[in-house]
C-alpha cells in the first residue's frame, strides 16, 4: 500500500518536472518564444525603416513628376543637360578625375 502511494508520489513529481520543463523550454524556444519574438521584432523594425525610406523616395518621385507636368523650364534644363551631356558654349567645364 505505502508502495504504491510512494509510486503515485513520484509519478506526480516527475509530471510537474517534465511539465515544468516543457513550459519553460517553449516559453524560450518556441515558435511563440521569447527567441522568436525578438527576431519578429528586429523584422517589424526593419521593415518600418524600409517603408520610410520608400515613403521618402515617393515623395521625391512626385516632386519631380509634377515638375515635368508643370513644364518647370529650370528642371527640364537640367535634366537634358544630365541625361544627354549637353552644353552650351556659354559653360564653364570643370573635369574631376
Amino acid at each position: 500500500m505505502k508502495l504504491i502511494e510512494s509510486f503515485k508520489k513520484k509519478k506526480f513529481i516527475l509530471f510537474n518536472i517534465f511539465f515544468s520543463l516543457y513550459i519553460a523550454i517553449n516559453l524560450v524556444g518556441g515558435e511563440r518564444g521569447l527567441i522568436s519574438y525578438f527576431d519578429k521584432k528586429n523584422i517589424y523594425e526593419n521593415l518600418i525603416e524600409k517603408d520610410k525610406n520608400l515613403t521618402t523616395e515617393l515623395k521625391v518621385l512626385d516632386h519631380q513628376i509634377s515638375l515635368i507636368n508643370k513644364n518647370d523650364p529650370d528642371y527640364l534644363d537640367m535634366l537634358y543637360r544630365e541625361k544627354f551631356n549637353y552644353v552650351t558654349k556659354d559653360d564653364i567645364i570643370i573635369k574631376l578625375q
